[in-house]
């Protein structure tokens, strides 16, 4: 089990920039799937960027070029950058882990873009 907590987020005006951090505790993380997920009002949580283990990376199409994701196997972090945002972004971001389909989530961390 892996327990993780989000931080990072805030207000931002369009075209600013954000990094969120996601820390863990347990011993599964670095063998776990990793994963930034986000939450508008009246949609469904939808997966903005994942790295697994190996350092495979994948972007939903709306981010890509403007968001980053990283991780620390050392410090138990993962981090999503993200630049150039606009009012699409603003949502509540979470984070995931995955470990052979033992999920767990973070408590999430508001991101507003508004000038």
């Amino acid at each position: 089990q892996v327990h993780l907590v989000e931080s990072g987020g805030g207000l931002v005006q369009p075209g600013g920039s954000l990094r969120l951090s996601c820390a863990a505790s347990g011993s599964d993380f670095s063998i776990s799937t990793m994963a930034w997920y986000r939450q508008a009002p009246g949609k469904q949580r939808e997966l903005v960027a994942q790295i697994t283990m190996r350092g495979i990376i994948y972007y939903t199409d709306s981010v890509k070029g403007r968001f980053t994701i990283s991780r620390d196997n050392v410090k138990r972090t993962v981090n999503l950058q993200m630049n150039s945002l606009n009012a699409e972004d603003t949502a509540r971001y979470y984070c995931k882990a995955n470990k052979g389909g033992h999920v767990s989530w973070g408590q999430g961390t508001q991101v507003t873009v508004s000038s």
